[in-house]
């Protein structure tokens, strides 16, 4: 019998920081994973149904999910109900123990379950609740359902993808979600500087919106609104602010991405086409020039790749320092010489499958040594060790378990 993996030691700067994540599929999790990639003591609770959407999503092996082992990577895991009075009075029972608490239910919902933030901070004066939601806590979209590529449509990110004739786009992966996260890991960061600071503050409650998280990416949208009565749409992979910096096409079917914005490097990428002269032809002698004429000037690079194999362009951009690279799917990424020196890639112990890849923890902090999480664990794995350390007996344990309580 396999015995459940407990998260091996972290000295990562978060070191000492214990997380509660009760949130489900992607936003929230990956949140709380990106603290405990960095040190964090996160343990992952969810319903004894284990119906947390995440572990349905394709693709799967063996039935198990491969998206939800890699998301929730380096957690303990327990179950509760905290819809029902045991859960519930268990629950707050907890919260001393913690110092943050990660939920992404529809806003009200843990309201509902008799859950208020007056409740929560009547258990743990100190506890920190990041509420990671599609729209945030008020407004009239705060009850809204939301996932990833609502987010990013709301936000007018998916108005810039797509070819410009064409409709707008979303790729296949949920960016919103972790873009939300990044945020929600950077809002326990800070929260947690400040708690450290004012040691007898109340605990924030963080109310981060994840379409609004999208929109913060997208810093010149409003400002070209607003003063230039602009919209910026959709170009395919051409860029309209800087110019040239698109995806071009070689002779024997590679395709690469290339930019050449700045004036020394436009220069240097004139050179290694052998046209030296482009760089001080007026129409392309700037970047606004360039934008000016954009057409024309993508369609001289595109000849000029589409006349290149691969190797004779990547051995000419590099002698001429032009920023470029082929356009990687993972199996490149898995065997670039660089990666695979630093182990961008890093190899998950897990229970199930042996071993899982998974991208390395980022940042790299000096004195910090290499650590590798475990994958994400079975649903309730860490039950019997973490409600024991709260104090309940065996019986107690299994009373709870039998009234599916746990």
């Amino acid at each position: 019998m396999n015995t459940p993996q407990s998260p091996s030691s972290n000295k990562g700067p978060l070191s000492g920081v214990r997380i509660l994540d009760m949130a489900t599929v992607i936003a929230g999790p990956f949140a709380a994973t990106l603290c405990a990639d960095l040190g964090a003591d996160v343990t992952k609770l969810e319903l004894p149904a284990s119906n947390d959407p995440l572990r349905t999503f394709a693709p799967m092996k063996d039935h198990h999910s491969l998206y939800w082992k890699v998301t929730n990577r380096g957690k303990k895991g327990i179950t509760l109900d905290v819809r029902k009075p045991e859960g519930k009075e268990i629950f707050l029972k907890m919260l001393p123990s913690f110092d943050v608490l990660v939920e992404n239910f529809r806003t009200g919902t843990l309201d509902q379950w008799g859950l208020d933030i007056k409740t929560l901070h009547q258990a743990n004066p100190q506890l920190i609740v990041l509420r990671l939601t599609g729209f945030g806590q008020t407004g009239p979209y705060a009850r809204r359902p939301g996932f990833a590529r609502i987010f990013e449509a709301m936000s007018g990110f998916t108005n810039l993808t797509g070819m410009a004739d064409g409709p707008p786009q979303h790729m296949n992966y949920p960016l919103g979600d972790v873009v939300s996260g990044l945020f929600g890991a950077f809002s326990i960061a800070a929260a947690l500087v400040e708690s450290s600071r004012s040691k007898n503050m109340i605990g924030r409650e963080i109310d981060l919106s994840a379409t609004e998280a999208m929109m913060r990416l997208l810093d010149p949208l409003a400002v070209e609104f607003d003063q230039l009565n602009y919209i910026r749409g959709r170009t395919g992979s051409r860029a309209t602010y800087t110019a040239p910096s698109n995806i071009y096409k070689t002779s024997d079917g590679f395709w690469i991405s290339v930019v050449g914005s700045s004036e020394p490097i436009f220069k240097r990428f004139c050179s290694a086409m052998g046209m030296s002269e482009l760089a001080n032809n007026p129409k392309f002698s700037n970047n606004q020039s360039r934008l000016n004429n954009l057409d024309e000037i993508d369609q001289i690079i595109s000849n000029w790749c589409s006349s290149q194999t691969f190797e004779n362009l990547e051995m000419v951009l590099n002698k001429h320092e032009v920023p470029f690279t082929k356009v990687y799917d993972i199996n490149d990424v898995l065997n670039d010489p660089h990666f695979k020196e630093r182990k961008a890639i890093i190899q998950l112990p897990d229970e199930d499958l042996g071993s899982i890849s998974a991208p390395c923890i980022v940042p790299r902090f000096s004195g910090v040594s290499e650590h590798i999480p475990h994958s994400g664990s079975k649903t309730g794995a860490h039950n019997i060790s973490f409600y024991s350390d709260l104090g309940l007996s065996d019986e107690e344990i299994s009373k709870l378990r039998a009234n599916k309580v746990i």
